[in-house]
């Protein structure tokens, strides 16, 4: 059995539901690791996702409503399903924090880790700072890892990340690698509509196992950034990152047709996922702060509107990624409305129905907060 989020005018509706059908339950679901006193939902997405919408337009957020929860979306109780994938969430936006979310995923990395993060673009971009990714990295002996970018700025070429990087303090705490500082290597996109290859950096497979550590926020073109974004464009060459923005046409990175590029990233996302192993060999954490409608890419991002919510992991991508659009469209009051119409105005939840219909990952999952 399982519950669908509901429009936000439905919301009194949905509170009802909720106080009829929501429990908390002492043992952990199937393929939990952890040992406290867990909250377990089972939650599937809309099928359809918002109407797109231009940004200057109205979200459709309604400020007065007061009837969605404000940090962990309501949802029905039920027994966990081993098909669908488990999404862990914690609130507490610290080292601790982090650590307690990764491990709860009982993920043993094999051969040399990488972890794979944005270096953020300078003067101030909402970067996950190296202080709270530190015990993490550490516990899998990761190095950080990331491409060059495929626009201007600070990272664009190889000499000048590796300053941003040494800059912003990654160097202080791990090795690190510009992995297409050599140039791309190819990936094959199985059963992709708009992908037949992918292109990442040439040191992808000197690394057996990553370590998805993203920054969930808004983007300029995507919509939203995430995990998918993360090992699709992130992983990407700057060759690659082209290829993808422009739809696999090759031709303009900012014209090109937005389904398109939507679907690009999902399929090489799946690309990724499919050669480490099917996806055994990658797992994924979203940090859910300073929830700007703008990217790690941008300099100067707009600050956000919306609170801090907590860090979430899961083996599944596109589960996660849902987590997360779920808990923003959660928010009450008016939070996150500007995140919102720039999520509906780029079609941003195509990404997560191409990647479902492909076979990257389910939109349905089981929520899990590790809190007690």
């Amino acid at each position: 059995m399982t519950k669908r989020f509901l429009p936000f005018h439905l919301a009194l509706l949905f509170l009802s539901m909720v106080l009829t059908g929501c429990s908390t339950q002492n043992e952990p679901p199937t393929g939990s690791s952890g040992n406290q006193d867990q909250t377990s939902y089972n939650v599937n997405p809309s099928e359809t996702g918002p109407e797109t919408i231009d940004d200057s337009t109205d979200s459709g957020n309604d400020s007065t409503d007061s009837d969605k929860d404000n940090s962990i979306p309501s949802a029905e109780q039920t027994d966990s399903d081993s098909d669908v994938p488990i999404v862990y969430m914690t609130t507490d936006i610290s080292p601790e924090g982090l650590m307690a979310v990764y491990e709860a995923l009982g993920w043993t990395p094999t051969g040399r880790v990488a972890v794979k993060l944005s270096t953020g673009e300078p003067p101030a971009s909402n970067y996950l700072r190296p202080e709270l990714i530190k015990d993490v990295v550490d516990a899998v002996n990761g190095t950080i890892v990331e491409c060059n970018t495929a626009y201007g700025g600070s990272r664009s070429e190889t000499a000048m990340h590796y300053q941003v990087a040494e800059d912003h303090g990654f160097t202080e705490i791990a090795d690190f690698q510009i992995l297409d500082e050599n140039g791309s290597m190819t990936l094959p996109v199985e059963g992709g509509s708009v992908l037949t290859e992918n292109y990442v950096g040439a040191a992808f497979a000197d690394y057996d196992s990553y370590l998805i550590l993203s920054h969930f926020k808004g983007h300029a073109m995507a919509g939203y950034g995430g995990a998918i974004k993360n090992i699709s464009i992130g992983l990407g060459s700057s060759e690659g990152k082209a290829w993808i923005h422009s739809g696999g046409t090759g031709g303009s990175m900012w014209g090109g047709e937005q389904n398109a590029f939507l679907e690009a990233m999902a399929e090489a996302g799946k690309s990724v996922s499919d050669y480490l192993g099917n996806g055994e060999r990658i797992v994924y954490v979203n940090v859910m702060n300073r929830l700007s409608v703008d990217c790690d890419c941008d300099g100067n991002p707009a600050e956000p509107d919306i609170h801090d919510i907590g860090i979430l992991s899961s083996a599944d991508s596109v589960a996660l990624d849902q987590a997360c659009i779920d808990l923003i469209y959660a928010q009450k009051d008016g939070d996150g409305a500007s995140l919102v119409q720039r999520i509906e105005s780029r079609n941003g939840l195509h990404t997560l129905e191409h990647a479902e219909e492909i076979g990257l990952g389910s939109r349905a999952y089981t929520l899990v907060n590790i809190d007690e």
